[in-house]
């Protein structure tokens, strides 16, 4: 499910629901639930391990926060209809608004995709300042207190043993306090403990899919020009296991990024980085790097594999028990989509909100997050099925997307109106349905067939084949 598909906030949408939420971690994800919470409940308590920074550096519970973050188009609009005037801060702080029409030079399948015909904003800006500037709204004239170096160690059971209500928390070396709670969020990301907690205390855990990708990323800051724009990304794509991109931050920085998948990953140092740069199929990073003077150390991440709990499988969940982010789904990053999906699962729970209170919230929430989640979970697993291993469990219909949509961006390489269409679906606007429209399968077969015609291939009747079992899928 996406933007265009979802009922937009609203203030007014959410009776009062209670005295106290507890959200935990402080993370993006964290952030907007603790938001929307907020309209229901007298007090919102985001209890964070890390201790929160004056300033917008990174903390150790975000091992992510030194790679390249972007805010698209589902993503700002929900967070400033949640958070009015979120984006005019981001930019004061020193964020960069560009247009995904034309910004960002965009790479695949063997040549750069044409310029849109309409602007397409985003931002980008490094995950901390994203994070310090949402804090600041969130926190800002409501009932929302961020703890921090605080521990969670245990969901509190009601005596009946089928409701969450409340934690228990321990502040730096302080003894163990129980803290009451009416709803109880899990933000804390990937290695989430919560299906533990449910098995031990005689819940089902939720169904877990993980797709391998074994990608490593390896990001280092240079100096960037006052009004310097430049922005670029080449994914990996099959067979092509190596990628790039550059973007602009804050402090007149970029971040060039070097990235590979399946194994095959970047040295942690400047020189490797430098060499696995000339081996990329632009020169985008490796020009970056040796023109401009260097801001700062290689950050190296890791990231095994896109995995998904099916919390909306269960037929059982603790009353007052949310799960949301990273610790219900995470993907491979260099899609963007994250902070996105953390907006639009906030406005799943603002409808669930909305619909009844907390009456039944646990299992109305998990199926209005579902559609939200299948729709990144279908593009991430579906671009990276290439590089899955022979036993991985991507669905043949996923997969097919995949296929599919690499018909569509060598088809954009000559028609700004593919890209826009290609874009709208990576931003969260727009469902993978709308790249099998007519008018875009028009579009993506004519250009397979001016190419095909020099193969003498029948590949336009084939790509239109595929394309309508992928419309039936995702109907």
């Amino acid at each position: 499910m996406t933007l265009d598909e979802l009922e937009r906030y609203d203030a007014d949408a959410v009776e009062y629901c209670g005295d106290r939420a507890v959200v935990v971690g402080g993370s993006v994800a964290g952030l907007l639930a603790a938001r929307v919470l907020a309209d229901g409940f007298d007090e919102v308590l985001v209890l964070e391990r890390d201790e929160v920074p004056d300033e917008p550096v990174q903390r150790d519970g975000v091992p992510q926060a030194t790679q390249i973050h972007a805010l698209l188009e589902a993503g700002r609009a929900t967070i400033e209809d949640c958070c009015p005037g979120y984006c005019e801060s981001l930019l004061a702080a020193g964020g960069v608004l560009l247009d995904g029409a034309r910004d960002l030079r965009f790479y695949d399948q063997g040549g750069y995709l044409a310029d849109g015909p309409r602007r397409m904003p985003f931002y980008a800006a490094t995950r901390p300042l994203f994070e310090d500037v949402l804090r600041e709204h969130v926190t800002a004239g409501r009932s929302v207190t961020v703890q921090d170096r605080t521990r969670v160690t245990d969901f509190l059971l009601d005596d009946d043993g089928d409701a969450v209500v409340g934690v228990e928390r321990r502040e730096g070396t302080g003894d163990a306090e129980r803290v009451p709670a009416d709803v109880v969020v899990d933000a804390t990301g990937r290695a989430s403990r919560t299906p533990r907690w449910l098995e031990a205390n005689g819940f089902p855990a939720p169904p877990v899919e993980d797709v391998p990708i074994d990608v490593g990323y390896a990001t280092v800051a240079v100096e960037r020009p006052p009004g310097g724009r430049k922005t670029m990304l080449a994914m990996a794509s099959a067979p092509r296991t190596r990628g790039e991109a550059v973007f602009p931050v804050e402090g007149d920085r970029w971040l060039v990024n070097v990235h590979g998948v399946a194994g095959d990953h970047p040295p942690a140092d400047l020189d490797g980085v430098r060499e696995f740069a000339a081996s990329l199929p632009t020169d985008a990073a490796a020009t970056t790097l040796s023109e401009h003077e260097i801001r700062g150390d290689v950050h190296a991440y890791r990231f095994p594999s896109s995995r998904r709990r099916y919390y909306e499988r269960l037929d059982t969940v603790p009353e007052g028990l949310l799960v949301v982010g990273d610790a219900l789904a995470s993907f491979n990053p260099i899609y963007g989509q994250g902070m996105s999906v953390a907006a639009l699962e906030a406005l799943a729970l603002h409808r669930a909100l909305a619909a009844d209170g907390t009456t039944g919230l646990p299992e109305r929430f998990f199926e209005n997050a579902a559609p939200v989640v299948d729709h990144a979970w279908e593009m991430a697993v579906g671009a990276d099925a290439p590089f899955a291993p022979g036993n991985a469990p991507v669905p043949g219909r996923v997969a097919a997307f995949g296929r599919y949509f690499d018909h569509v961006m060598r088809a954009a390489q000559d028609d700004g109106h593919l890209r826009e269409a290609l874009m709208r679906v990576i931003a969260m606007q727009d469902s993978p349905t709308a790249l099998v429209r007519p008018r875009v399968l028009r579009r993506v077969a004519a250009a397979e067939v001016r190419n095909a015609r020099a193969r003498r291939s029948t590949t336009g009747s084939a790509l239109r084949r595929l394309a309508s079992a992928l419309g039936s899928r995702f109907a």
